[in-house]
C-alpha cells in the first residue's frame, strides 16, 4: 500500500488481483464511514463526489477497464468491496455511481449482489450493450468497443440478442432488493440514447414499484455529465446512502 496526497486528501493506493485500486479519505469521516464508489471514470465530472468527500464520505475506485460490466468484472468488484470494507472499515454497503459505460458495472453488480449496495446514481448510463457499444439502435455505436464487449462476455453478436446480460434484462433483481436509483441523462444523447437506455429503466423500475428519481436535461447530449450544482445528487445520497 502507498499513501499519497490527492487534492489535499489522503489517498491509499494498492493492487488487488493485479489491478489498481484506491480509497480517498475525507478530513473527518461521516458516521459509519459511508463511501462513494465510481464504477468508471473516477474524477470525471465529479461535482457530487467532491461535495460528498467534503461532507465525510470516502471515495473509492477499482480499475477494471474494457470489461463492460461482464461477470468477471462483477466478481472483481465483489473482491474489491470485501477488501476495502475489511481493510479500511468502510460501510458494508456501497454507494455506486455509474457514469456512461460505468452503468454496466454499477447495475450488473447491484443485480448480482444487491445486498452489497445502498443506492445507485446512474448518469447517462449504458444499460443495453446492443445500444452501446453495439450501435444496434439509434446510437452511433463503437465497433472496437463492441468487439471488446462481446469478448468480455464470451458471446457472439447473434447471441447478444437473447443473452439476457444487459442491465435492462436484470431490472427485477434490483427493484426487488429495494435499491433506490437516481438517474440523470440528456434527452439528446446520440452516443447512449436515452430512449434505449434510461427511459426504459425508468418505465420498468416504476412498474416494479422501485424507487427511482430522474433528472432529464433537455437538449443535452452525452456530455456534459452530472450537475455543476450537485445538491440534488448530494441530497439523494444523504437520504438513501446509509443502508446497513
Amino acid at each position: 500500500m502507498r499513501i499519497t496526497d490527492w487534492n489535499g486528501y489522503e489517498r491509499v493506493k494498492f493492487e488487488l488481483d493485479g489491478k489498481e485500486g484506491f480509497v480517498v479519505f475525507p478530513k473527518l469521516p461521516a458516521e459509519g464511514k459511508p463511501w462513494v464508489w465510481r464504477a468508471e471514470f473516477f474524477d470525471y465530472f465529479d461535482y457530487a463526489d467532491m461535495a460528498l468527500l467534503k461532507e465525510g464520505y470516502c471515495r473509492a475506485y477499482y480499475k477494471q477497464h474494457d470489461q463492460y460490466g461482464c461477470p468477471d468484472a462483477v466478481e472483481g468488484m465483489l473482491k474489491f468491496q470485501s477488501f476495502v470494507t475489511r481493510t479500511f472499515g468502510l460501510a458494508e454497503k456501497a454507494i455506486i455511481f455509474g457514469f456512461s459505460r460505468g452503468g454496466l458495472y454499477a447495475f450488473n453488480y447491484a443485480a448480482t449482489y444487491p445486498e452489497q449496495v445502498s443506492l445507485l446514481y446512474l448518469d447517462a448510463p449504458v444499460l443495453d450493450i446492443r445500444s452501446w457499444p453495439g450501435g444496434k439502435g439509434k446510437g452511433i455505436g463503437a465497433n472496437r468497443q463492441w468487439q471488446e464487449c462481446l469478448t468480455a462476455y464470451g458471446i457472439t453478436e447473434e447471441e447478444s440478442l437473447s443473452a439476457g446480460i444487459s442491465p435492462l434484462d436484470r431490472v427485477k433483481a434490483v427493484a426487488s432488493a429495494g435499491i433506490p436509483i437516481l438517474l440523470i441523462a440528456g434527452d439528446a444523447d446520440a452516443i447512449v440514447p436515452y430512449a434505449e437506455n434510461g427511459a426504459i429503466l425508468v418505465s420498468r423500475y416504476t412498474e416494479l414499484g422501485g424507487t427511482i428519481e430522474t433528472i432529464v436535461k433537455a437538449g443535452v447530449g452525452h456530455h456534459p455529465h452530472s450537475l455543476i450544482m450537485p445538491e440534488p445528487i448530494v441530497e439523494f445520497v444523504r437520504r438513501y446512502g446509509h443502508g446497513k
